[in-house]
C-alpha cells in the first residue's frame, strides 16, 4: 500500500500542526518553529526527556517528507543560537535534531490524508465513544475529522469511529511492511522529483545530530 498521491507535500509547506505541545515543550516549539520554516523546513515535534541528564529533541522534515543527516546539520545550526539566546531551559541538555522516522507522528491534517490506509495508533485529548485509545486505519478525511476503521472491537462496538481533529492529543503510524514499503517509495519519489539521486539510506534512518548546550 503506498501513500494517496492525491495529495501535494508543497501544498503543506505553511499548513498548521493540529497536534502541539504543552508547557514548556510549547515554549521550545514557538522559539524554534520560525527558525526551521525560515531555513525551509517543517517542526514535527518537540520533546524534552530526562534522557543524558536532558534531552531536547527537535523532530523536523523537509515539505515533502524526507530528512537527511545534512537537513538535521542544517536545522541544528539554525535553532542552537536562537536557543542559547533565549536559554528556555534553565539546566544543562543536549540537543537532537531528528526525523520523523518511519513510524512518524501524525501532526497535521495533511498527514491523516497522506498516511491513510495505514494502520495507525491515537490517544484523544477526551473520550469518544467511552474509549480515549484507538488503533486502527484512516479511511476518510475532511477538514474537521476523520473516520478510523478500528482493527480490533469488542463484541456489539462499532467498527468505525468519526475523530474530530481538535480531539487528537497524540497520533502516530505503526510500523508495518507495507508502510515501509510505502515510505520507500516516497521518499524516492520526493528525491526524483527534487532531481536528487536515490538515497543510501532509509527514510527515518538520518543520525541526530546531538550538541551540548548549558
Amino acid at each position: 500500500m503506498r501513500p494517496r498521491g492525491a495529495w501535494d507535500w508543497k501544498a503543506g509547506l505553511s499548513e498548521a500542526r493540529i497536534v502541539k505541545e504543552q508547557g514548556l515543550e510549547a515554549k521550545v516549539a514557538a522559539i524554534v518553529e520560525p527558525a526551521i520554516e525560515q531555513v525551509g523546513y517543517r517542526l514535527v515535534r518537540v520533546r524534552l526527556s530526562n534522557m543524558n541528564g536532558a534531552t531536547l529533541q527537535i523532530m523536523a522534515e523537509r515539505p515533502d517528507g524526507t530528512m537527511t543527516v545534512e537537513d538535521c546539520e542544517a536545522v541544528s545550526r539554525a535553532i542552537s543560537p536562537i536557543l542559547d539566546m533565549d536559554d528556555p531551559i534553565d539546566r544543562a541538555y543536549h540537543l537532537e535534531v531528528s526525523s520523523p522516522g518511519i513510524d512518524r507522528p501524525l501532526v497535521r491534517i495533511g498527514d491523516f490524508r497522506l498516511w491513510a490506509g495505514h494502520l495507525m495508533k491515537l490517544e484523544t485529548n477526551r473520550l469518544l465513544n467511552e474509549r480515549k485509545r484507538f488503533r486502527g486505519k484512516v479511511v476518510e478525511v475532511t477538514d474537521t475529522e476523520f473516520v478510523l476503521d478500528r482493527d480490533q472491537v469488542a463484541y456489539g462496538e462499532e467498527r468505525s469511529v468519526r475523530i474530530p481533529f481538535d480531539a487528537v492529543g497524540e497520533a502516530r503510524l505503526v510500523l508495518t511492511d507495507d508502510l515501509i514499503d510505502a515510505s520507500l517509495k516516497a521518499d524516492k519519489a520526493a528525491r526524483k522529483a527534487r532531481g536528487e539521486g536515490e538515497s543510501e539510506s532509509e527514510p527515518g534512518d538520518a543520525d541526530d545530530a546531538p550538541s551540548a548546550r548549558n
